[in-house]
């Protein structure tokens, strides 16, 4: 079974699962619709939606939602503010389960991960074995379902996972890559967010398959690295690895704010801010990686990171700031307010290890200019000379500044 697979990687996807989990708490309300977020009444219609139940998505709620216009559309619902300790209970049961299927575990949020099960797919017949198996488990320890996706690579079995929601399970064999992904909607395909879509429905694409056929030129002269992204994407070349805890070497910094914030701009220049921050310790230590990681928190504690892997490996405040960005702009429109932020770059080598990026004329301008701001930071301190991005970057509130 394994010979036709190069890699089995699965997408495990928890069904609406803080809905599910208030569900399971409360049998009475099981075929309701529940409405996980702020009170609509006593909160005077302000904040989101964190989780709807299936019953409350065929009245229109969906997380990210004002909590105002769920309650226009569904006035009858079950409103139920977050309880983020009982949810990661739960979590923590269903990753236990999963230990018990795959040693190589990347947990994305606390109800999503990733299993590479390439080195353990001899222990079942078949793939879709595999994916019964973790489907199985995970209801019979925690009484809650999960959708499953099995695909050659992270960024199609994580779509695959969605395709037969709730309680599905989708494979997506390597030779039906193209087959599957082609007839699907842009805003698919992992990395795709509302800013990119619009732009390129702007192009004339609304299709993987007329993204397929765009001309990679093109693409990367008006997206930059993110255009080469979105051109492997549409072909489902992914070759990111499943990385778990103890693989993720990285460089990081995260912020969490005093006052959850809901100010794109200003969130934005925090991001820039990490990565400044990030930046400069890789170049101190004389190191650089390849792959840029954003870690998002909302309100209700949930959180989730998401990550990219460039072709070369960079140090550079200016290049880990666009990826980071990027990836922020996944989030948009966001579903709550934002608690923390944080930014990160792993699969780390000495500065000498990536020959095109740092030989780059280009690039070796950026990195002398990066080394010598940060000379000068260090004698005479961070705000004597700052990027133009950081400018006011500093939260108004900070609480907690980690490294």
């Amino acid at each position: 079974m394994q010979n036709s697979w190069l890699r089995i990687i699965v997408h495990v996807d928890m069904d609406a699962f803080f809905a599910a989990v208030e569900q399971l708490l409360h049998p009475e309300w099981q075929g309701k619709p529940v409405i996980v977020g702020a009170d609509p009444q006593a909160g005077k219609g302000r904040g989101v939606v964190s989780a709807a139940s299936y019953e409350a998505r065929k009245f229109g709620v969906h997380s990210a939602m004002p909590i105002s216009q769920a309650y226009r559309l569904c006035p009858q619902g079950i409103y139920v503010l977050p309880h983020g300790d009982v949810y990661g209970h739960y979590s923590q049961q269903v990753f236990a389960v999963l230990e018990t299927i795959s040693p190589l575990i990347e947990a994305i949020s606390i109800d999503e991960a990733f299993l590479d099960m390439t080195g353990s797919a001899h222990l079942y017949k078949t793939v879709e074995e595999i994916g019964q198996k973790i489907k199985t488990e995970i209801k019979s320890k925690t009484s809650l379902t999960a959708s499953v996706g099995i695909a050659p690579s992270k960024s199609v079995a994580k779509i695959a996972s969605d395709f037969l929601k709730p309680d599905g399970l989708m494979i997506v064999y390597p030779d039906k890559v193209q087959e599957f992904l082609d007839p699907l909607p842009v805003t698919r395909l992992w990395g795709i967010g509302k800013q990119t879509s619009m732009q390129l429905q702007q192009l004339g694409i609304k299709t993987v398959l007329q993204l397929r056929q765009y001309p990679q030129k093109i693409l990367v002269d008006k997206f930059g690295k993110w255009g080469e992204h979105i051109y492997r994407m549409a072909r489902g070349w992914d070759d990111r690895s499943v990385t778990t805890e103890d693989q993720a070497k990285s460089v990081s910094n995260e912020v969490t704010f005093e006052e959850d914030l809901n100010d794109v701009e200003f969130l934005r220049r925090t991001i820039f801010a990490l990565a400044e921050k990030v930046g400069g310790r890789l170049r101190r230590s004389k190191i650089q990686g390849r792959t840029v990681h954003l870690k998002v928190r909302f309100s209700d504690f949930k959180t989730h990171t998401r990550s990219h892997t460039l072709k070369d490996a960079t140090f550079l405040t200016q290049e880990i700031f666009e990826v980071a960005k990027q990836l922020f702009l996944e989030f948009l429109p966001l579903e709550s307010y934002v608690r923390l932020l944080g930014v990160g770059v792993s699969q780390l080598e000495n500065e000498s290890g990536s020959q095109l990026s740092i030989w780059d004329l280009d690039n070796q301008k950026k990195m002398k200019m990066e080394k010598v701001m940060d000379q000068i930071q260090d004698k005479f301190g961070k705000s004597i000379i700052r990027h133009a991005e950081a400018l006011d970057s500093k939260p108004r509130k900070t609480a907690r500044d980690k490294s």
